[in-house]
């Protein structure tokens, strides 16, 4: 077994250890490292800024290959998102509209995004495949919004399922209302069921572990003050402006619900993981059943670690690009 094998086990059996869960870590063979493996991020950013957040920290990973927006609003997110990552010196990373499901309601970018930028492709199917064509192992898939964009992919090339290394944010097993599924299953079901499907052991981190305080940024927060500064760099300033939007619209704050799955994907030790089978219902809702399908499912993360990283991956940011 490889060096990077053993760190992931050690990583993996020391936070089950560290939280008092259930040990996890047998000795199975764990699926190889992906660092270093293009990285793919389909967001629905515009929304909560949490997705906004996580593309910052995302695009200083040189193997960021694609960003796919989806719950689209007419390709107004895709713009968004182009305009972020030029700020952030990432105009190497294409940028492709996907789909938009008509929900209007999550819109935060209102007079944000220049005339001049242009709309951006629309075949995300193409964009996809050209990553995966020029990689030679596996290719990371980060899902920060609904999974239709993934769940088209997987219907329409099953073989993508033993490239794609999936971690989607989303799913609960104890939703905080019981009567909905968790938002971004709940916008899609019939997608996120093709994900848990389809989806080769998908890494599911559940709003059960990342919807918490003890990862908000509020106005109250040196995060906020940090990127909301005068001297602040554009793209900072473009994020504040955003946030601002949905603090006045929506919520005084934002968890970074997407930042913690970004990192699960980059396979950094916050979140614990252990295997579940898993069955949905029609609209979304997540239990446990034995003849489900296999998933890698949240338990537990450590907050102030992840909390941690987040603020110096942002000052480095911050820092980078004054």
């Amino acid at each position: 077994m490889s060096e990077e094998l053993n760190r992931e086990r050690a990583e993996l059996a020391g936070l089950a250890q560290r939280f008092g869960l259930p040990q996890t870590v047998s000795g199975e063979a764990f699926p190889p490292s992906q660092e270093g493996a293009p990285l793919i991020i389909d967001t629905d950013a515009g929304g909560d800024p949490d997705d906004a957040i996580a593309l910052v920290i995302a695009a200083a990973e040189p193997s960021l290959a694609l960003v796919s927006t989806v719950d689209e609003l007419g390709g107004r997110r895709a713009r968004f998102v182009r305009h972020l990552l030029d700020l952030l010196g990432r105009e190497d990373v294409p940028v492709v509209a996907g789909a938009d499901l008509g929900d209007t309601r999550m819109d935060c970018i209102a007079g944000l995004v220049p005339d001049s930028v242009a709309p951006q492709a629309t075949d995300v199917a193409t964009a996809v495949d050209d990553v995966v064509a020029k990689a030679s192992g596996p290719v990371r898939w980060a899902g920060l919004g609904p999974a239709t964009n993934l769940a088209a992919l997987l219907t329409e090339n099953p073989a993508l399922a033993e490239r794609l290394v999936v971690t989607q944010m989303g799913g609960a097993l104890n939703y905080r209302d019981p009567e909905r599924a968790e938002h971004n299953f709940r916008l899609d079901p019939a997608a996120a069921n093709t994900l848990i499907t389809r989806g080769k052991l998908p890494k599911l981190v559940l709003s059960d572990t990342t919807f918490t305080p003890a990862i908000e940024i509020t106005k109250d927060s040196a995060d906020w003050r940090k990127l909301s500064a005068p001297e602040a760099p554009a793209w900072a300033r473009l994020v504040a402006s955003h946030m601002a939007q949905w603090f006045d619209r929506f919520h005084p704050g934002t968890i970074q619900h997407d930042a913690l799955a970004l990192a699960a994907a980059l396979q950094l030790p916050f979140v614990a993981l252990r295997r579940e089978r898993v069955v949905l219902d029609d609209i979304g809702r997540m239990t446990t059943a034995p003849d489900g399908n296999l998933v890698r499912l949240s338990v537990k993360a450590d907050y102030p670690a992840f909390r941690a990283w987040l603020g110096r991956r942002l000052d480095a940011a911050l820092e980078g690009t004054r």
